[in-house]
């Protein structure tokens, strides 16, 4: 009963930062799990619903652009960890985070593995549903939002999604404490589209 947790998307400029609790279970091994880094979109896809399937238990959480510029990042990141961790049907003995803090208030033992996504199997499986989870978010932002290129750049801070920014101007979604996104708004008096 050991939990791995991951997160995705700390580094965007737009979207909620997810994060996943996995409990693997022995008896059902899931074949090619990976840091989701180092997976395709097509690999993942495939995988997050076997995992979702074969796991014990599972939890996908997030925390919202609103927290995020409210808490900051990685006080977000903590606060979505957090949540998917108590949102598990089953509590683990044990959590194992991904990187090299552990969100206060648990309430069982926990540990941080730095590269644990790539260490573990049950953090690899969390990795795997926080990054298809917010992907999933971002091809909806696409569809309501389709000038910004969601879909493609995730909410990264590509040349196109800084384009897109200085061409159509700062959505609710993007996070107004992140650099490129302040800097716009300190130069168009804070207007948001």
């Amino acid at each position: 009963m050991i939990a791995g947790v991951d997160e995705a998307g700390r580094g965007p400029l737009a979207g909620a930062v997810f994060a996943a609790a996995v409990i693997l279970d022995p008896a059902k091994p899931i074949q090619g799990l990976a840091d989701s880094k180092k997976l395709s979109e097509k690999q993942r896809d495939a995988l997050a619903p076997q995992i979702k399937e074969r796991a014990l238990a599972w939890c996908i959480a997030s925390a919202s652009v609103a927290e995020i510029d409210t808490l900051n990042i990685l006080q977000a990141t903590m606060l979505a960890m957090r949540r998917a961790v108590e949102g598990l049907a089953e509590a683990p003995c044990e959590v194992l985070i991904d990187g090299n803090r552990v969100p206060k208030g648990l309430a069982m033992p926990s540990r941080a593995i730095v590269k644990g996504d790539a260490l573990e199997p049950a953090i690899s499986a969390a990795s795997i549903l926080a990054k298809t989870a917010r992907d999933a978010e971002l091809v909806a932002l696409d569809a309501e939002y389709p000038a910004y290129g969601f879909a493609r750049h995730k909410g990264y801070p590509t040349a196109e999604h800084l384009a897109a920014i200085e061409a159509h101007g700062v959505l609710a979604v993007h996070r107004k404490t992140f650099g490129p996104v302040k800097r716009w708004l300190a130069t168009h008096q804070g207007e948001l589209f």
